[in-house]
Order: structure tokens, then sequence, then C-alpha cells
């Protein structure tokens, strides 16, 4: 479980290719678009700043105060918690960050450079930016939607779209794959299943369920609850991920989110 987020790296990647995407899926990602604004909606509020805690439950707790920078990807956090992902039983504080292509971290104002320490920044800056993004990158170049009708969850008809990227233009060995569930009322992803084949999950049976918040005219996931599947096929909560305090328009700059 802990390293959950960890593998969502692939969705970080900006591929200069066309979307595949039929009549129905882009009716759909439209109408989502409208409700909470687009990626251009976003990258006007220039950066975000906003308290994250990460719950495993039975493994521990990171909190974090995280910062992006939406135009240039650079993702920075600094963790007053990490039991779970970031140096687990260290104790202290750590700072991340990730930008232009390199990950760097300090651990109580030390420069670390442990080679595994360094990967998991690489991979946990890129997956927590893409979560808070993820609702407006969904159309991004490179990715394929396929409608595949409605189901009733909780009185609800969603309409379902298998979202997917293609690994021969990916460049990617291994690709996650998603089943989004549009709310046919607010147009909102209630929630979604996905696979994470980088940790053997080749199926996309894990569920994340989600909560909003509108917030300077965009909307944010506040809460994420994820649930795994269980050997009797029941599904067991693993994760809970609050987004609190959120700020945007914080005239942050790449030079003042790297690390001394």
């Amino acid at each position: 479980m802990r390293l959950l987020t960890l593998a969502i790296l692939s969705l970080f990647i900006s591929l200069h290719l066309s979307a595949q995407t039929d009549a129905q899926s882009e009716e759909l990602l439209q109408n989502l678009a409208t409700t909470i604004g687009s990626w251009s909606d976003l990258a006007q509020l220039q950066d975000v700043e906003f308290t994250y805690t990460y719950e495993s439950k039975g493994s521990g707790t990171d909190i974090s105060t995280e910062r992006y920078i939406f135009n240039d990807e650079a993702s920075w956090a600094h963790y007053s918690q990490h039991e779970v992902n970031v140096m687990p039983g260290t104790g202290g504080e750590v700072t991340q960050v990730y930008m232009d292509g390199k990950a760097a971290l300090t651990h109580d104002g030390t420069a670390v450079s442990d080679a595994e320490a360094i990967g998991g920044t690489e991979f946990l800056r890129a997956a927590n930016y893409y979560w808070f993004t993820m609702n407006y990158k969904l159309s991004d170049p490179g990715t394929n939607h396929e409608y595949l009708g409605t189901e009733e969850v909780n009185g609800i008809a969603y309409d379902k779209v298998r979202l997917t990227f293609d690994g021969s233009r990916t460049g990617k060995e291994q690709n996650d794959g998603y089943i989004l569930y549009f709310n046919p009322e607010t147009h909102l992803i209630d929630r979604f299943y996905f696979s994470l084949p980088a940790m053997g999950v080749e199926d996309i049976v894990i569920l994340m369920e989600l909560a909003y918040e509108q917030i300077d005219g965009v909307y944010v996931s506040t809460q994420r609850d994820i649930y795994m599947p269980t050997p009797s096929g029941d599904y067991q909560l693993g994760l809970v991920q609050t987004t609190e305090n959120v700020r945007f328009n914080n005239g942050f700059e790449k030079s003042s989110l790297r690390l001394r």
C-alpha cells in the first residue's frame, strides 16, 4: 500500500500526440470541463499551496505542505510527518522538490544523496501533482477514451469511460488503466477504478471515491478514499487522502521552491 501513490508516474508524462476519443466520451469530458473549468482556467491561477494528509490504514500517516507551479509542473513539499512513503522511521522533517526533470530532498535541512530516496522523491512529486490536477489532464495528448455504457451505483446511473494510454506512443512498458464514473447530474467524476501494473495489479480493480470543493472557480478533489479488493471479492478502505487549506496565486517562482 505504501507505494500506491508512487506508481502513478506514467500519468505525469506530457506527450505531443493526439488523443483518441469516441463521441460519447468526448461529450462527457466536455461537460466535465464546463463544470470544473479547463486546464487553462487552472493554469491561470498560477500556483497552489495546500495541506495534504495521506493516511494508510495500518501503516501510518504522511502530512505535508504541498506547493505546485502549474505551467512549469514544479512540485515541492515539506513533510512534518512521514511514516508511509517518505523515509519512514527516520523522524525529523523532510523537504522534497521536483522540477526541470530533477529531484532533490533534504532531511532536517541536510541534503540526501541516497539513490532510493531520490528516486522515491521523483515518483512522489510527480504522483501528488497528478492527483491534484488529474481532472484537468484527462484529455491530454496521448490519452485514449472508450465509452462503456452506464452502471447504477447507489441509485445513480453513472456513465463509464475507459481511459488508457498507448504504450507504443508513451514509450513505457507499463501503463495504468482507468474506468471513470461520470455523474449524469453534476457531470463530476465521483469514483473510478484503476490498475497499477507497476505493483502487479494488471486489472482495473482498485477503487477511488472522491469529494470536491469549488475554490476560486475551479473544483478540487479535497478527499479521496481508496479501496482495495480483498480475496473474497469485497472492498476494504486502504488509503484516505485529504487536501485542506487550499490557496492559489501565491506568487511562487521556481527559484523560491529550490532547496537551499
